[in-house]
Formats: structure tokens, C-alpha cells, sequence
């Protein structure tokens, strides 16, 4: 039976989320998820605090710290991140950074420019290609990912990129693995063991969120948070 987890979530150590871990191990459990991949902007501090939490707590859900790293073309996600990787490298450098660590990488939304896509899949050194992003208020983007990955013959992956804890698992990936455990995940990721599912986020979030971001930059600018 395949397990359900959401490979693209943002906690409160993302500047344009408020979602805490509390909340979002509880909204994971609620929504159906297995597990899911804490993926802040440039920091594996969310993912680190959510396992914790996870363990405090004694919930059943799985934790996978990784970190969205904003390369100099694009985000990339890295799953299984032990360390930060700065930001503005080139992707190809990113991507090497993440093979030292062991990371499995994902190419996000690579064609939702809005969302700092990377623009294009071939030639990177990839594990999988996220075709189902929850927050592409329009099909195009996803079916362009999808097309690609199709045509590389890339693994494709769903994530909510939720920036609310309701969000979480709004976008999932069914994933064969052996076991319940990080190691076990990423393995069947790269095996290719994987298919998304799952549906958009309603509109009034997505914008929700992003007044969310404009003001907390904006308060950073006043020096006010």
C-alpha cells in the first residue's frame, strides 16, 4: 500500500509563513499524510524543529528536513538536508552541494516563473520533477513540468508548497517504500517509486499568503519584525 506525503511544506522559519510545527503535524495527521518534507527558504531550522516537535509530541507522522534553496536561476528543493546550502549558487552547484550531503533533489514548480521557477528541467542532475504544486493557480506550469518530466523520463512528485498548516497535503505524493523511515523514502524517490496527487489550493489562500510575505518584508524595511 502506498504511503501519502506532502514533499513541499513551509513553516514558520519561511519569512511568509506563520504555520507553526504544532499545526502542522496536526493538519498532516487530519489531512491523510504519512509524513511530509519541511522545505524553508534557505534554512533546514524549520525541518529540524518540526522533527523534534514530532518526537516530543509522539506523533505518528514522519518528518524529512530539507530545505528550498533559492539557486541563482530557481528554487531547488533538497530532501534529506543535514546542512544549509547558500543561497545564489548556480543550480549545478547547488545540486553538487546536495550530493555531498547524500540529499535527494527535487526541481519545484520549474516553470511557475511567479514563484522564482528555475525555467527549464534538462540537464540538471535531478532525482524528481514536482508536476503538481497546489499554489499554480493556473494548470499551465504543472502541465509543463509534467510534459518535460515525461519526455526526460523523470520521476514526478506533488507537494502542497502550503504556507498554511490547512494547506498541508493539499498536494501529496503516493510513495512505495519499504519502510516508514527517511532513508526508505528518499530511496524509493529516487527508484522512482512515486505519483502525485491531489488537488489546487483554493485562490483566497495563495493570496492570503502573499500579503502575508509583502508584510512581513515590509515590517523587516521598518525594522518592525
Amino acid at each position: 500500500m502506498p504511503m501519502k506525503f506532502d514533499l513541499h511544506v513551509h513553516s514558520c522559519y519561511s519569512k511568509d509563513s506563520n504555520a507553526s510545527p504544532d499545526d502542522i503535524l496536526k493538519h498532516a495527521a487530519r489531512n491523510g499524510l504519512h509524513g511530509f518534507a519541511i522545505c524553508d527558504h534557505d534554512t533546514i531550522e524549520g525541518g529540524i524543529a518540526c522533527a523534534t516537535r514530532a518526537q516530543e509530541t509522539g506523533s505518528k507522522q514522519l518528518v524529512i528536513p530539507g530545505v528550498e534553496v533559492s539557486s541563482s536561476k530557481g528554487h531547488i528543493l533538497v530532501l534529506g538536508a543535514r546542512e544549509n546550502i547558500e543561497p545564489g549558487l548556480s543550480p549545478e552547484e547547488t545540486i553538487k552541494k546536495a550530493r555531498h550531503q547524500g540529499a535527494v533533489v527535487i526541481i519545484p514548480h520549474p516553470f511557475k516563473v511567479t514563484s522564482h521557477g528555475i525555467g527549464y528541467v534538462q540537464g540538471l542532475d535531478t532525482d524528481a520533477v514536482e508536476v503538481l504544486n497546489s499554489r499554480c493557480i493556473t494548470d499551465g506550469p504543472n502541465n509543463k513540468a509534467r510534459k518535460a518530466s515525461l519526455e526526460l523520463g523523470l520521476p514526478m512528485v506533488g507537494g502542497s508548497d502550503s504556507h498554511e498548516a490547512e494547506m498541508v497535503g493539499r498536494s501529496y505524493t503516493e510513495i512505495e517504500a519499504d519502510h516508514l523511515t527517511i532513508e526508505s523514502v528518499l530511496d524509493a524517490i529516487r527508484k522512482g517509486n512515486t505519483r502525485p496527487g491531489g488537488s489546487k489550493t483554493p485562490a483566497s489562500f495563495v493570496v492570503r499568503q502573499m500579503l502575508l510575505g509583502h508584510m512581513n518584508k515590509l515590517g523587516r524595511f521598518l525594522g518592525i519584525r
